[in-house]
């Protein structure tokens, strides 16, 4: 009897200690529950996060003098373990817009913080995401106030930084690269596929990230980490989640999403879906008249006929929609291992490319359609995480990943019968393993290796929509294979509180090849391979001369491979030319330097200002070619000038990145982002023209006022503008996409537009966010974008929580 008296006493001592352990932290103005709080224990570089209960386990935290409690758009906390106990392990964090040291994984794939990093990071938090409420990923990314959205259509989103864009750029979901080998250089619409719901937290890295993920990170590195699953911290299951639905004026978007977890003590479970309907867009009532859409094609008694558009201000046609599905399991069978697999699906209808739209030959339309067939993206990955203690890593990730793309082009010339079809499936392999190990609490040495395959099968076929009789027709891409393996290594060491050396090289192995069919062009050749290396690195510094300084330089190189678009496409660039494929490329090398300052005064002012330099070397142009002799050959019914990619320039971006961001008391901020950028290309002829991704300057300002309940952001976006003779020499015949000055050339207006969104919180259960968008209702169309961008637009939406 008393053996088992003593038993039970120490059972409920054990399980009082327990949970003593878990801490609570949530927001001291709203009182909700923050999930993925960073509880850091600098000391050992040991750290967890809190789950969709706002808990965390500190059990390995006991006795640690100084704790740091960290999350985006809060004000940072330093503890002692003995303080959280006397606060009975609650606690309540601020809501801020000064940034003064965040944590990041983005630049070396483990978790740092970012006054640490040599690099520039932008975080985007999920609490901005929820206030402004972003349609589409690619809408997600300009909250950031530091990146430039281009769109040919509602369903795309091609983002420009720092002078590049396309597959100058790097995506990445989970740590896993979404460039494919068929990313194109014009502009593509791939970060659609992503769900915004779905995503914890987006990280943009300025500036070159080869080092860490290989080719294309030449302009910058997107991060995007999506929802994991939250296990329980106790015997009693863990269950939370979302419903939303949004519906907007301008596109009468109708969206609907909802996200349910269930976490056990070893296993958790996370399942999002979201699907949005979007109609055609209707734009501003004030602005340039060359914008406003006059007229569409209708078929009708199998007759392509022009109708005279009722609404002017409607572009049809523009709707679309998109479903999303993702689904993740979790299990931790101690503190040690960490497996988990995350499968992700998302499909588009078919959408019209709406610039297409706006070409004319003789007179009438150029086509009768131009769409994309539905945009699919699959996503299988499985990582493991291990903790240890080894001579060789703190902490290891495998990653193992399959990835399948689905995209198609259907295009009909006006009052042709003929359609064609042209259909590629990219199916994406890779592998990651990645290191760190910390060495005397100075140095952290992080360490990897990649590989990666993509199989690309490409179709096409041409149909007679009277008889409705196919035959296969020319397709846009050979079949082909591309492979990447790459080894990393980086170091950050620490010389003292002042000082922060950083290092990096990699080293990466890359091969192509490809199959052409010359069934329906001439080309002269039916194989081509590749197979080449390069080398990059990087050397960075960091300079804290005091607690409010920070100042940072950063040397780096990038490269980007060719790939299958590179070699091998066919395809028309713009009215009367077309893009034969080159087997004769070579790498791109980018070389950067930027250089940082970042001032903070007190806990109410942070001004930060970020020159930088890129100069880039055989550069992938678009440049006249000649094809078994030829300079011009047929096609589509059009004798075309024969142009194709080549290494044939050198590029040069410079520019500078500033912010500020101010506490003004009382729940009052303000902030604002200035991003100018400029950029050069070599000609043919040795005469200079403006990058073509290089935006105009733009930026953002925003203020801000946080209640206990109540949200709300008044903010104005704008943009300059870009004249005739400053445009890019290919830009400057695609007069239906600009407007028209005094002396009757295409430029870009400035412009800009004033914003407000604001959220409500009932309860602690629901939420209500409203807004309008372009309260001027101003018509305009952001630098080198095909379609308008919405006129005043009213948002609503309602969100539930459990």
């Amino acid at each position: 009897m008393i053996k088992n008296v003593i038993l039970i006493i120490v059972f409920l001592s054990f399980s009082f200690a327990s949970h003593s352990q878990i801490i609570t932290i949530i927001n001291k103005e709203t009182k909700e529950n923050l999930e993925q709080v960073t509880i850091f224990n600098r000391a050992t570089n040991n750290y967890v996060t809190t789950n969709g209960k706002g808990q965390a386990n500190i059990s390995d935290f006991i006795n640690v003098k100084i704790l740091e409690i960290r999350f985006l758009g809060f004000k940072t906390k330093y503890l002692s373990y003995e303080i959280l106990k006397k606060n009975n392990f609650l606690i309540q964090l601020i809501p801020t817009v000064l940034r003064t040291d965040e944590i990041v994984i983005s630049a070396t794939k483990w978790q740092q913080k970012t006054s640490d990093l040599a690099s520039k990071i932008k975080a985007i938090s999920p609490q901005e995401v929820a206030l402004i409420n972003p349609q589409t990923a690619a809408d997600l990314l300009t909250v950031s106030g530091k990146v430039f959205v281009q769109k040919s259509q509602q369903g795309g989103g091609s983002p420009m930084i720092r002078g590049f864009a396309t597959n100058r750029l790097l995506y990445t979901i989970d740590g896993v690269r979404m460039n494919n080998a068929i990313f194109r250089a014009g502009n593509i619409q791939n970060v659609i596929s992503l769900d915004p719901f779905a995503l914890e937290e987006t990280e943009i890295i300025f500036g070159p990230g080869s080092v860490i993920y290989g080719s294309d990170a030449i302009g910058a590195v997107m991060s995007f980490k999506t929802l994991s699953p939250s296990l329980s911290l106790n015997e009693e299951t863990l269950i939370t989640g979302n419903a939303f639905s949004r519906f907007s004026s301008a596109n009468e978007e109708k969206t609907y999403h909802t996200d349910f977890n269930l976490g056990y003590k070893k296993w958790a479970f996370v399942t999002s879906l979201s699907y949005n309907d979007y109609g055609d867009l209707r734009m501003g009532n004030n602005g340039p008249d060359e914008y406003v859409r006059n007229f569409y094609v209708e078929r009708q008694n199998n007759q392509d006929i022009v109708i005279s558009n009722k609404d002017n201000k409607i572009q049809n046609p523009s709707g679309y929609t998109q479903t999303n599905l993702m689904q993740k399991v979790r299990y931790k069978p101690n503190e040690k291992w960490n497996f988990e697999y995350g499968f992700h699906l998302s499909e588009t209808s078919s959408y019209a490319r709406y610039d297409r739209h706006l070409r004319t030959r003789n007179g009438n339309p150029r086509y009768g359609e131009w769409k994309y067939g539905p945009q699919k993206w699959m996503m299988n990955n499985f990582e493991i995480n291990k903790k240890g203690n080894s001579l060789f890593y703190d902490y290891v990730t495998l990653r193992l990943t399959y990835q399948k793309f689905e995209e198609s082009r259907i295009s009909r010339n006006f009052n042709d019968s003929n359609r064609n079809t042209r259909t590629e499936k990219v199916d994406a392999y890779s592998t990651n393993l990645d290191f760190v190990k910390s060495f005397n609490r100075k140095s952290k040495f992080f360490y990897g290796t990649e590989y990666v395959l993509n199989d690309v099968n490409s179709t096409g076929v041409q149909t007679n929509i009277d008889t409705n009789i196919s035959q296969k027709g020319p397709s846009r891409y050979p079949d082909a294979n591309w492979s990447s393996l790459g080894f990393y290594a980086s170091n950050q060491y620490d010389f003292s509180k002042k000082w922060v050396l950083q290092s990096g090289l990699r080293y990466n192995l890359y091969s192509l090849n490809a199959t052409f069919n010359t069934t329906f062009y001439p080309l002269p050749f039916t194989q081509t391979t590749i197979n080449d290396g390069a080398w990059t690195g990087s050397l960075g510094l960091v300079f804290k001369p005091a607690k409010d300084w920070l100042l940072s330089t950063n040397f780096s190189t990038a490269f980007r491979s060719p790939n299958v678009d590179d070699i091998g496409k066919v395809f028309d660039s713009e009215p009367g030319s077309v893009v034969v494929p080159n087997p004769n490329l070579k790498a791109e090398y980018a070389y950067n330097t930027d250089v940082s300052i970042a001032k903070t005064f007190g806990d109410y002012l942070k001004i930060e200002v970020t020159g930088f330099y890129t100069n880039l070397q055989n550069a992938i142009v678009r440049r006249d070619y000649t094809l078994n002799g030829l300079t011009e050959i047929m096609y589509d019914g059009e004798l075309s000038n024969v142009q194709a990619l080549q290494n044939a320039a050198a590029a040069n971006v410079y520019g500078f990145q500033t912010s500020f961001e101010a506490e003004l008391g009382k729940g009052l901020g303000i902030s604002s982002d200035f991003n100018y950028q400029k950029g050069e290309e070599e000609l043919d002829n040795g005469d200079t023209s403006a990058s073509r991704h290089a935006a105009p300057w733009f930026g953002t300002t925003r203020v801000t006022y946080n209640a206990s309940k109540l949200k709300a952001q008044f903010y104005a976006d704008y943009s300059g503008s870009v004249a005739f003779n400053d445009l890019p020499i290919t830009e400057k015949s695609k007069e239906f996409m600009y407007a028209i000055d005094e002396n009757g050339n295409p430029y870009s207006p400035s412009w800009i537009t004033l914003n407000v969104k604001t959220s409500y919180r009932f309860t602690e259960n629901f939420l209500i966010s409203t807004g309008v968008e372009n309260l001027e209702d101003k018509r305009y169309r952001p630098y080198s974008s095909g379609i308008v961008s919405p006129g005043r637009n009213f948002v609503i939406s309602l969100k539930a929580t459990i």
